[in-house]
């Protein structure tokens, strides 16, 4: 496939030597791109050889604030220097203030604190099955979620994808078509203990909850005695427009889950439940070594901070319409666009084309974007995205669409 710009993604010597090294001590589980970019600043990267790329989908949704947000990197830099880490048999002032933040602006509960998004998970199902002493044990997931990458989140994620090469899996995980309550009240018995679910699946393609499912699930999990936990790992944090996915719907959760862009780019993920439900998660019983380091901490309230002090909430809600109306006037001139999903900074753009050919035609083009479940293109924007960065970047990826359907991928 012809490109526009030969020189887009030429492999210099100083990228050149950067994969001859990954090449010989990295482990190859990634597939990467031939590129190594070495500096960041809002939606911008720039590699080694010095271009300059626009990053619609900034550090897999993690940068939630673009790259190096000046009040997210003041506060690490302080913190630094202060204290780097400490185990979590000591107080720390960040740690307790992080928590007050989010429980403020949640359901009122308390957090406990780790490093990832399957972590976080992890954290949910061992509270699921404690709260019974292990008697209630099953938890019901659905086709297209994705829980992460551990033996329990993964056996959570109901694709079998993930699975090949793995079994057997855990015991106790049964799994639902999204969107069907019936199925669920199908496959419930006196052994089943909770529900996971995505408010909006994200690798699965961007996907909202159908009306009434969430509402329903909840009204499930109360009348069975059930824990509903929500998984916001990449919903969550304030992409959506509001603090956090299931405040659209009006369902408040049992337990949620947080990561990704919960730290702004620092490695940090949090569970957060209700203070009933928390004693269950006693002493001995989970912990996390780097759980809400001080470091990580500094971080999200730094975030928070920045989120409400910038306004960006209400901003979440002007980008988001400024990316529909460009898009939805793509998909009327473009019969390969099948369908636009945008919900505050989380978008799919759902094609009749190969998602990682346009992937690779947006790189062409210095355009960051992603492809997941084949055939949706994922951004998911920084929240301080500019008028001008959605104007540049939905010609770049208007481009690289019409250039693959042209070509005839499929």
């Amino acid at each position: 496939m012809a490109t526009i710009d030969s020189e887009a993604t030429a492999v210099g010597a100083a990228t050149r030597g950067v994969i001859d090294t990954f090449d010989r001590y990295v482990v190859p589980n990634y597939r990467r791109f031939p590129v190594c970019l070495v500096k960041g600043e809002g939606s911008r990267v720039w590699d080694a050889e010095g271009r300059e790329y626009l990053d619609l989908f900034p550090g897999w949704g993690c940068n939630l604030l673009g790259h190096c947000p000046a009040p997210v990197v003041k506060a690490v830099q302080e913190q630094v220097a202060r204290l780097i880490h400490v185990p979590n048999t000591w107080y720390t002032e960040p740690q307790g203030e992080w928590a007050k933040l989010l429980s403020e602006r949640s359901f009122g509960g308390q957090a406990f604190f780790c490093n990832s998004g399957t972590e976080a998970n992890e954290a949910a199902i061992k509270l699921v099955r404690l709260r019974s002493n292990g008697e209630k044990y099953k938890i019901i997931t659905f086709q297209g979620g994705f829980h992460g990458r551990t033996m329990g989140s993964v056996t959570a994620t109901a694709q079998p994808k993930y699975h090949e090469g793995l079994g057997p899996m855990l015991a106790g995980f049964q799994y639902a078509p999204h969107g069907d309550l019936a199925a669920v009240e199908r496959i419930i018995d006196d052994r089943t203990g909770g529900i996971l679910v995505e408010p909006i699946l994200g690798e699965g393609g961007v996907v909202p909850a159908p009306p009434g499912f969430l509402e329903g699930l909840r009204r499930i999990c109360d009348e069975r005695d059930m824990l509903l936990v929500f998984d916001e790992v990449q919903c969550g944090c304030g992409r959506t427009g509001t603090w956090f996915g299931y405040q659209h719907f009006g369902v408040t959760p049992d337990v949620m889950t947080l990561a990704k862009s919960l730290c702004a780019g620092i490695a940090g993920g949090a569970m957060l439940t209700t203070v009933e439900l928390a004693k269950h998660l006693r002493p001995g019983m989970h912990a996390s070594t780097f759980g809400g380091n001080p470091i990580a901490a500094a971080a999200g309230v730094a975030t928070i901070r920045m989120i409400e002090e910038q306004g960006l909430l209400e901003h979440v809600g002007r980008a988001a319409d400024a990316f529909r109306t460009r898009l939805l006037a793509m998909k009327e001139r473009c019969d390969a666009i099948r369908e636009v999903r945008v919900i505050g900074m989380m978008i799919g753009i759902e094609l009749a084309v190969d998602g990682a050919a346009v992937v690779q035609a947006c790189l062409d083009r210095k355009l960051l974007v992603n492809a997941t479940q084949g055939r949706v293109i994922r951004l998911l924007p920084a929240m301080n995205v500019t008028q001008a960065d959605i104007e540049e970047g939905c010609d770049r990826l208007a481009a690289a669409i019409t250039e693959v359907a042209a070509g005839g991928a499929a």
